[in-house]
C-alpha cells in the first residue's frame, strides 16, 4: 500500500458488487467457537486484520483455528479459555479486545492485552469496571485506563448493570463473562444497542432473556451455561456497504447494488437517514443468512437535502456518521449530527478529523463537544475537494474523504492508507471496479 491515495472525480459508477463480510459478526463467530464446546464452521467471514487478530487470540486461548477457504473457517473448541502463553495483541481491534476481556473474564487465567499505538489510546475501563465488580482483577502496565493490561479472572459473580451510554460492546463484554458467573446477570440499555451477541449466543445453545424497557431494553443471562460449536453465515457489513453506496449517490449518473446487506434494524441508521435525505435508495431480494435478515441495496445518484439526524439514532450507525458527513457536503442545506460524542473515542477522534477533512476540502462545518453541523455544497454547484486529509490511522477517516473524492472538483488524497486493510480488504480495488479513479 502506497504511504497515500488520491481519489479524482469518475464519471458514472455502475456494476454490483459485494459487502465484506460483517465485522461484529466476525469477531463474535470467533470468540464464541473458540469458547465453545466442539466444532464451528463460519462462512463469509471478514478477513481483515482486526479479525485476523482475533482469530490469533482465540488459538492462543487454546482453540484450533484453521481457514478452509475464501472466507470459511473452522473452530474446533476446547469448551472454554486457557492462559496463553504470550501478550494477546489485538492490533487496532476495539471490539476484538473488549470482547476477548469479557469472555476471559470468566475463566480461572491470567492474560495480558495489548495492541497497537492507535489501540492502546483508546479507554478500557468501560469494559473493565463492570467485570472488575464482577470478581475480575486488572493490572495496568502503563497508564490506568489503557493497555496494555493484564486480567486475573475466574470465580465471577452476576451482576445487574446499568448503562447510561448504549454500547454493544460492554453489553457484550459482561454478557460474555455472565456465561461463567455465579447467578443471573443483567444489562438494561437506555437505547437499543446492536443485539449480535444476544442473537449468537442463541445460535451455539444459550438461553438469553430479552425485556422491552421504554426505547432500550434489559438483557439477562443464567451463568453455568454451557456453548456448543455450530454453523455461522455471516452476512455483508452494512458499515463497509455505506462506502460504495454513498459513491453511487453522489457520483452523477451512477447505479450501484451492494448485494448481502445485513439489514438488522439497529444497523441500518444511515440507510433510514440516506432516505429521509432523498436519496434513490432501493433494497430487494430479502432473505435470511445467519440468523440475520440480508438485502440487495441499489443508489442511484440522487439530489439529497440536509437533515436533522435524530440523537436516538446514534447507536444504530455510530461508526457510519464519517461516510454521511462525506454524503451531506453535497446536499442541499445544513445536516445536523449530535448526540455523538462516542466518536470521539472510535479509532481516533473521528468527529475532529472529520470537521478538519471536509473543511480541508472546501466545505463548512460547524464543531460541538457531542457532534458537528456540515453546511452542502447544494445542489447546482461543486465541493472543491483537493484536501490532504489527514486520517490518524483511521480506515473510515480515510475510506470516507476518498468517495467524497470521487464526485469532487479537485483531487482529494488521504495520508497512511495502509489500515483500511483491518476493516475493509479490497476496497481499492473494489471501488475502482466500478468506475471508481482512486490510486
Amino acid at each position: 500500500m502506497p504511504s497515500q491515495l488520491t481519489s479524482r472525480r469518475a464519471s458514472a459508477l455502475t456494476g454490483k458488487v459485494r459487502a465484506p463480510g460483517d465485522k461484529s459478526m466476525s469477531h463474535r463467530s470467533m470468540i464464541l467457537g473458540g469458547i465453545a464446546s466442539g466444532v464451528t464452521e463460519v462462512e463469509g467471514l471478514l478477513e481483515g486484520d482486526d479479525v485476523l487478530a482475533t482469530a490469533r487470540a482465540v488459538e492462543a486461548f487454546g482453540a484450533k483455528v484453521e481457514r478452509t477457504g475464501d472466507g470459511r473457517w473452522r473452530i474446533e473448541g476446547a469448551g472454554g479459555f486457557k492462559t496463553p502463553a504470550s501478550v494477546i495483541d489485538c492490533g487496532n481491534a476495539g471490539t476484538g479486545v473488549r470482547l476477548l476481556m469479557g469472555a476471559a473474564a470468566g475463566y480461572p487465567l491470567t492474560a495480558t492485552f495489548d495492541g497497537d499505538g492507535s489501540l492502546r489510546k483508546r479507554p478500557m475501563k468501560r469494559v473493565t469496571g463492570p467485570l472488575a465488580d464482577m470478581g475480575a482483577a486488572f493490572d495496568w502496565q502503563a497508564a490506568e485506563d489503557r493497555l496494555p493490561v493484564a486480567l486475573t479472572g475466574g470465580t465471577l459473580k452476576a451482576i445487574d448493570y446499568v448503562q447510561t451510554v448504549a454500547s454493544a460492546q460492554v453489553k457484550s463484554a459482561i454478557l460474555l463473562a455472565g456465561l461463567n458467573a455465579e447467578g443471573v446477570t443483567s444489562v438494561v440499555e437506555p437505547e437499543k444497542s446492536r443485539d449480535h451477541t444476544e442473537r449468537m449466543l442463541r445460535a451455539f445453545g444459550a438461553e438469553v432473556g430479552v425485556e422491552q424497557r421504554g426505547e432500550g431494553w434489559k438483557v439477562t443471562l443464567k451463568g453455568g451455561q454451557a456453548l456448543t460449536g455450530t454453523f455461522v453465515a455471516v452476512p455483508g457489513d452494512p458499515s463497509s456497504a455505506a462506502f460504495p453506496l454513498a459513491a453511487g449517490l453522489i457520483v452523477p449518473a451512477s447505479e450501484v447494488t451492494v448485494e448481502g446487506v445485513m439489514l438488522n434494524p439497529l444497523r441500518t441508521g444511515l440507510f433510514d437517514t440516506w432516505i429521509e435525505m432523498g436519496a434513490d435508495l432501493t433494497i430487494t431480494n430479502r432473505r435470511e443468512a445467519g440468523g440475520e435478515e440480508v438485502g440487495d441495496i441499489t443508489a442511484r445518484h440522487s439530489s439529497l437535502k440536509g437533515v436533522v439526524v435524530p440523537e436516538d439514532r446514534a447507536a444504530s450507525m455510530i461508526d457510519e456518521y464519517p461516510i454521511l458527513a462525506a454524503t451531506a457536503a453535497f446536499a442541499d442545506g445544513v445536516t445536523v449530527m449530535r448526540g455523538v460524542g462516542e466518536m470521539r473515542v472510535k479509532e481516533s477522534d473521528r468527529i475532529s478529523l472529520m470537521v478538519e477533512g471536509l473543511r480541508a476540502c472546501g466545505i463548512q462545518v460547524e464543531e460541538e463537544p457531542e457532534g458537528f453541523i456540515v453546511t452542502g455544497a447544494g445542489q447546482g454547484r461543486s465541493v472543491r475537494g483537493g484536501g490532504l486529509v489527514h486520517t490518524a490511522h483511521d480506515h473510515r477517516i480515510a475510506m470516507s474523504h476518498l468517495v467524497l473524492g470521487l464526485a469532487a472538483e479537485q483531487p482529494v488524497s488521504v495520508d497512511e492508507p495502509g489500515m483500511i486493510a483491518t476493516s475493509f480488504p479490497g476496497f481499492v480495488e473494489m471501488m475502482n471496479g466500478l468506475g471508481g479513479r482512486i490510486v
